[in-house]
């Protein structure tokens, strides 16, 4: 079992690694869906699926629709973005009407631990912006409440 503790401690640890699209390699570079990975190595072991390569615009495809919150859910435990915790996973549309194309774990009441382009690995605030975007959420298996 893991805590969810653990899952925020991991994420923790990424914070300052630069942003480098689809890597995944803590202090060096990542993503946010390299961040997602590093965590789950750290805290759950080997990952469970390796991702096939992604340009930036992926989720853009065709072909694509919500290709992201599909691969979260044959790993993870879905629930309401509503009810996400520290150590949940947020997926977010950055476009209204596009498909959840970042992610984020949160680490505590209004916080998240994200990687996106551009900018290091940070913690920030989930204010209004974030929370308009939130598309899906999910739990890592196994977590200890």
């Amino acid at each position: 079992m893991t805590a969810r503790d653990d899952i925020v401690a991991a994420a923790r640890g990424w914070i300052g690694t630069p942003y480098r699209h689809q890597a995944s390699v803590k202090g060096v570079g990542a993503d946010c869906l390299g961040l997602l990975r590093g965590v789950w190595r750290e805290t759950m072991g080997p990952e469970p699926e390796a991702p096939p390569a992604y340009a930036p615009d992926w989720a853009e495809a065709p072909g694509t629709a919500e290709a992201m919150a599909e691969a979260a859910r044959r790993h993870m435990v879905e629930i309401a973005a509503t009810e996400a915790r520290a150590g949940d996973v947020l997926l977010f549309r950055m476009r209204r009407h596009g498909p959840a194309k970042h992610a984020a774990i949160v680490s505590g009441v209004d916080r998240m631990i994200h990687a996106w382009s551009g900018h290091a690995v940070v913690e920030t605030h989930i204010g209004r912006w974030w929370r308009a975007r939130a598309a899906f959420a999910f739990r890592f298996p196994h977590i200890e409440d």
